[in-house]
Formats: structure tokens, sequence, C-alpha cells
């Protein structure tokens, strides 16, 4: 999308969701409005001519800031500027996220104790790396008549892996299976 003002043309990213479009310039359509100089210092209400007359006499571009208020704020500032500046901030916010990753071992009650043994050194590696482990147990057919044994499992998971993780989620039954979430321990 092409937005054009004063003579040069900026080309807007569409890639930003959370890109807000801005009304500047001519596109303002309030009688009034509360401005902002290119200080940052608060004039007050202004008639929108007043406002247009001062963003021209300082060279810069009048853009709405918060259309919703009442009356709705303007402010004096280089709309290309406003728009990077922006930019950059959001693409800091996103680089400071921090991704939170689940991962799963999958079980069953008659899973040997060998078998099982690797899983949980998978898990405690996972949550030695700040990962978040669900522990699942399956079960299949007549199993599901003795759920005793996969609590029994799942405690001795926690217990084993209690050195490096707290219990978030306790087991807990849903359908045909029983799980519990474990999380890295807080050092």
């Amino acid at each position: 999308m092409l937005v054009k003002y004063r003579n040069s043309i900026i080309e807007e990213k569409k890639n930003i969701s959370s890109r807000q479009e801005y009304r500047i310039n001519e596109r303002i359509r309030a009688e009034k409005v509360r401005l902002v100089d290119e200080t940052g210092e608060n004039v007050g209400i202004v008639s929108i001519d007043e406002a247009f007359r001062r963003a021209n006499d300082a060279g810069l571009d009048l853009v709405e800031i918060a259309p919703n208020a009442d009356p709705p704020v303007c402010k004096i500032i280089n709309y290309s500027k406003f728009l990077y500046e922006k930019e950059k901030k959001e693409r800091e916010a996103r680089k400071a996220q921090t991704k939170i990753e689940i991962k799963e071992i999958r079980l069953r009650p008659k899973t040997s104790d060998h078998h099982q043994g690797f899983k949980v050194r998978n898990a405690r590696r996972w949550l030695e790396s700040g990962m978040k482990v669900r522990v699942t147990i399956r079960f299949r057919g007549r199993e599901i008549t003795y759920p005793e044994l996969a609590l029994q499992d799942l405690r001795d998971i926690a217990e084993e892996l209690s050195d490096v993780s707290e219990i978030e989620q306790p087991p807990n039954m849903e359908g045909r299976s029983m799980f519990m979430m474990l999380i890295p321990k807080k050092s």
C-alpha cells in the first residue's frame, strides 16, 4: 500500500500484523484536536487549521496518534521516522520474547523399565535446557481398569526427576490417557 504525503511516497510493509493505520495531514477529519508539538510539549486543544499551520511551519507532519480520544490527539512529527521507530520497538519486543517449548514422553502401563529409563533421561535433558515436559501414559483395552499402575509410574518419574523439575500439573485422567506436566526447577 502506498501512502502519499507532502510530495514523497512511503511504501508500507504489510507483513507486520500489529501495524496500525495512522491518519496524517489532510486525512484527519476532526475539527478540534489535542496537539502535542515536535518537542513533546502539550499545546492543548486547537482547531485543525491551527494544527496544520504549526506542522507546516515546522516542516513536519501532523499525525493522529489517538483517534478514539475526545478530542483526538495529534502530534507534530516526521511520519517516516515515527514508523521506523515504531517498527524498531516491535522488532526488539519480538526478540525479547521467550518461547516455551513443551516436549512429551509417551508411555504405557506395560512399558519396560529399560524403555522408561531412556525416556526419563530425555526428559531430564529437556528440563535442564529449560523446556516443559508432559508425561503421558496411554491405556489400551482393559488396561484402563488399573489406573493406579499408571499413577504409580507417574509418581516414580516425578520422584526420579525431582532434582531438576517441579510438578506444574499433577497426574490427571483425560479420556484414555493419564498425564502430568513437569516444569524446570527455578535455580
